[in-house]
């Protein structure tokens, strides 16, 4: 069987599949999962055609590899076949831990339990379904490579996994102020002390990165609506786990149905194997389904909640850089349970606060370094002309509350 194949991808065009082990891990269940996965979970909401998947994203994050490993290659570095393939292997699988709209996903089935950790899991399954032919990309992805370059393509402030996702991102929302020059700055990469470093030509190409993507996170990630539809699919997810552990026999997948009915902390979810099995088996539509059956439920708290994620008669939200008066989140809490016949403890469903945070770039972690034409390094923030960049490195933290638009 010929496993050199070829990929048509919208964004970056033909895309080629580098090796019979890559071709084998893009096939396997694991991977296969993440084309019924969107990468924006709730996004379309907003942006109709952010339908795109996790599948997409990590194609596209591989191909940007290939290219970032012929740049390096063209200037010198010594990259064998085996580290190319490893790296590959890396940035491909780094998401394979994602479950269906992850962020929901976090705060109520597998509560607390990072999709980092989940996708570390899943590698060390797959190296040894192969044979242990995965352990450099392990190494890779989790930092502990020799050739400290390697592992900073695949996780740091300026690597191929934001790339892509800003690019693919814009691209399905056409958002433009999304839109990064990948190639120019792909083609700035150099190596100087096994560190990555950016030629200084290519200061302009990152100061348009990193103000992209504090514009994205604002303009798509965060957009009011796309929370409300998070919260949504949260407070759902909490009502049915809630009532799951009243007795209650909720319609859902056996994968979705293991974990209403279980509590699964972080320690049990590494140390047994059953979890994870069902994990495995969680996309979109395991959620999809089970909230459009609840839609009907006897428990009108969740048939309430279901029928307005179905409708799209999402909550009103309100961002702000202050807290809420607790005066008037009092009162918007008292007409709701009035209105809606609730009580104290179910309008909290309906009617609740939260922060959100958009930091563009964290100096502290990984820097991006600027490679002078005197051969000297200096981060971005100080290498640049731009007076409010060195603000991107600062957190922005904002108040949301969020109520339904009936009152």
């Amino acid at each position: 069987m010929n496993k050199k194949k070829i990929i048509n991808d919208p964004v970056y065009g033909f895309i080629n599949i580098p090796s019979e082990l890559v071709f084998d891990l893009i096939s396997h269940p694991y991977f296969q999962r993440l084309r019924y996965i969107k990468q924006l979970g709730m996004t379309h909401l907003v942006y109709p055609g952010a339908l795109h998947t996790r599948f997409h994203h990590a194609l596209g994050a591989m191909h940007l590899m290939s290219l970032a490993i012929e740049v390096l290659r063209s200037k010198g570095h010594l990259i064998s076949k085996e580290e190319e393939e490893a790296a590959t292997i890396a940035i491909l699988l780094h998401d394979i831990g994602h479950g269906p709209f992850s962020h929901a996903l976090e705060h109520t089935l597998v509560n607390g339990i990072k999709h980092e950790d989940i996708s570390m899991l899943l590698m060390e399954k797959l190296n040894v379904e192969f044979g242990g032919r995965l352990t450099d990309a392990i190494n890779i992805f989790k930092g502990d490579y020799p050739k400290k370059f390697l592992p900073q393509l695949v996780s740091g402030q300026l690597d191929l996994d934001r790339m892509d996702y800003l690019n693919r991102d814009s691209f399905f929302t056409g958002v433009s102020e999304g839109v990064i020059s990948f190639d120019r700055i792909i083609k700035m990469f150099n190596v100087l002390d096994d560190q990555l470093v950016i030629e200084e030509k290519g200061i302009y190409s990152i100061e348009n990165f990193l103000i992209a993507r504090r514009l994205m996170y604002w303009q798509v990630y965060l957009h009011k609506t796309v929370v409300a539809g998070e919260y949504l699919l949260v407070k759902i997810l909490e009502r049915a786990k809630e009532l799951s552990g009243l007795g209650t026999v909720l319609f859902a997948t056996p994968a979705l149905q293991h974990f209403l009915k279980n509590e699964v902390k972080e320690e049990e979810f590494f140390s047994s194997e059953i979890h994870l099995a069902q994990f495995s088996k969680l996309d979109d539509q395991d959620i999809f389904a089970s909230v459009k059956v609840w839609a009907d439920h006897e428990d009108r708290i969740l048939a309430q909640l279901c029928q307005m994620f179905i409708r799209r008669n999402l909550y009103k939200v309100e961002i702000s850089s202050e807290a809420p008066d607790p005066g008037r989140l009092a009162r918007i809490r008292e007409n709701t349970a009035d209105l809606m016949n609730l009580n104290a403890q179910e309008v909290c469903y309906f009617v609740f606060t939260d922060v959100i945070e958009n930091r563009a770039y964290n100096a502290g972690s990984g820097n991006i370094n600027i490679l002078m034409k005197n051969n000297t390094i200096i981060d971005i923030a100080k290498a640049s002309d731009l007076s409010n960049l060195e603000s991107l490195d600062k957190t922005v933290t904002k108040h949301i509350l969020c109520y339904p638009r009936i009152i």
